[in-house]
C-alpha cells in the first residue's frame, strides 16, 4: 500500500472512532513502527491528534460534500457493476426502496425491463428512470427536496415511512464503515436511513471501493442487524477485512 493510500486509509479509521496502533496495524497490514511514523506525520499536519499508544480525530474534521455531477461522474463502472448484482436481489412480486443517490440510481435502470415490482423511494434521479417502465409500481416518497442529490427528506418521508414497509432496502451513502454504519452529510440523510433500516426486512448497502471506511462527514446511520455489503472487487483485504470480521455483515463484492 503506497504511503498516501495508507494516511487516508488511517484517517478515515481514526475518524470513525479513537484507535491504537496495534488497531491499525492490524486493519492496514503493516508494522506498528510504520503506524507511528504515519501518525507522527499526521499528527504534525494537523490531521488527526496523537494520544497515548494511538490517535484520535480532530473536532470538526470534514470534508465539504461533493456535488451531484461530481458524484455522477465518481466511480461510474463500479456503481454500475455494483447495481447490477443488487438487482440480482430483486425478485418478482416485491416490493423495494431505492435510496438517494447515485448507486441507487444506476440500480433503478437495472429495474427498468422487471415485471410485477414495486419501488418506493425518494430518489428523484429513480424516479425519472422508471416513471414509464411498465411492470414497475412507483411510490415517490414526499418531503422537503434536498437540491444536492435531488432526493427528498425531511418530516413529511420520515411520516410516509412510518406508514409502510419493504421487502428489501438498497441504500447508499457517503461513507460505510463496519463498526460504526453509514456516514452523512446532514443529520437529516442519516435519520431518514435509519427510518428505512426499520422498515426493511432485508437491508443492503451499495457502496464503492472508495467508500469503505471512508468517515468523512460528522453524522451518522448505525446499522445494528444483518445486512449485506455490496461493493466491487477493486477494493482490497484491508478495506474488506473489518466487514468480515463483524458476525451480522455478509459482504459480496463484485
Amino acid at each position: 500500500m503506497k504511503a498516501t493510500d495508507r494516511h487516508r486509509a488511517i484517517l478515515e479509521l481514526v475518524r470513525a472512532r479513537d484507535t491504537n496502533v496495534e488497531q491499525l496495524s492490524a486493519a492496514l497490514g503493516v508494522s506498528e513502527a510504520t503506524v507511528r511514523r504515519d501518525l507522527t506525520m499526521l499528527a504534525k499536519q494537523r490531521h488527526l491528534v496523537r494520544t497515548h499508544g494511538g490517535a484520535t480525530a480532530l473536532i470538526g474534521v470534514h470534508e465539504p460534500e461533493a456535488s451531484l455531477e461530481e458524484r455522477k461522474a465518481t466511480q461510474r463502472d463500479q456503481k454500475d457493476i455494483i447495481a447490477k448484482a443488487a438487482a440480482l436481489h430483486v425478485d418478482e412480486g416485491d416490493t423495494v426502496l431505492l435510496d438517494g443517490g447515485t448507486t441507487c440510481a444506476a440500480l433503478a435502470l437495472h429495474l427498468c425491463s422487471r415485471q410485477n415490482v414495486h419501488v418506493v423511494t425518494n430518489n428523484l434521479l429513480a424516479v425519472m428512470t422508471l416513471a414509464n417502465a411498465p411492470g414497475i409500481r412507483l411510490t415517490l416518497i414526499g418531503g422537503d427536496l434536498r437540491g444536492s442529490s435531488m432526493s427528498t427528506l425531511g418530516p413529511l418521508a420520515e411520516l410516509t415511512l412510518s406508514r409502510l414497509s419493504v421487502d428489501k432496502a438498497f441504500m447508499g451513502a457517503d461513507g460505510v464503515v463496519a463498526e460504526f454504519g453509514l456516514c452523512e452529510a446532514s443529520d437529516q440523510q442519516a435519520y431518514l436511513k435509519e427510518c428505512i433500516i426499520r422498515r426493511a426486512a432485508q437491508v443492503f448497502v451499495l457502496a464503492d471501493a472508495e467508500k469503505l471506511g471512508r468517515a468523512r462527514q460528522q453524522h451518522w446511520t448505525p446499522i445494528e442487524r444483518e445486512w449485506t455489503l455490496i461493493t466491487s472487487s477493486q477494493a482490497d483485504e484491508a478495506s474488506l477485512a473489518p466487514f468480515r470480521a463483524v458476525q451480522q455483515i455478509t459482504v459480496e463484492t463484485v
